[in-house]
């Protein structure tokens, strides 16, 4: 159930910047727009507990770059009682994507993924978790 409230008010360098958010990120509304930013916050504070979770993390990198996949194995190493599996698939010459499946404390699952995502070359990074227990 939609609760309504009124007279919040924002600073006018907070305003222009959630309304470049919205045209941005093509809400239909500002309010759209802050629903998604408070549910997001409230997601990302809810993970840094010790629920029970499983996830996936997505990274996609560069093939030439011989190193990064020995940094993957370093961290990885580091957070292997967390793994259930690790797989890369190489999509085309220049692009691979690798994708390790976790379970664990959510704290921890979102520790490893940023310790992988903070690897230098990485093009892309995600972290998706559900909870488990």
């Amino acid at each position: 159930m939609a609760l309504k409230r009124f007279g919040v008010s924002l600073d006018a360098k907070v305003l222009d910047a959630l309304d470049s958010f919205v045209r941005d990120n093509g809400f239909s509304n500002r309010s759209q727009a802050i629903r998604f930013l408070v549910e997001k916050s409230v997601t990302e504070t809810k993970w840094q507990c010790n629920h029970i979770v499983a996830g996936t993390i997505v990274l996609m990198y560069d093939r030439s770059k011989k190193d990064i996949p020995v940094h993957i194995a370093e961290v990885q190493d580091a957070y292997r009682e967390l793994i259930l599996s690790s797989s890369q698939y190489f999509l085309n010459d220049g692009v691979c994507l690798h994708v390790t499946t976790i379970t664990g404390e959510a704290h921890c699952l979102t520790e490893f993924s940023d310790r992988l995502i903070a690897i230098k070359g990485i093009r892309h990074g995600k972290l998706l978790m559900g909870r488990a227990d």
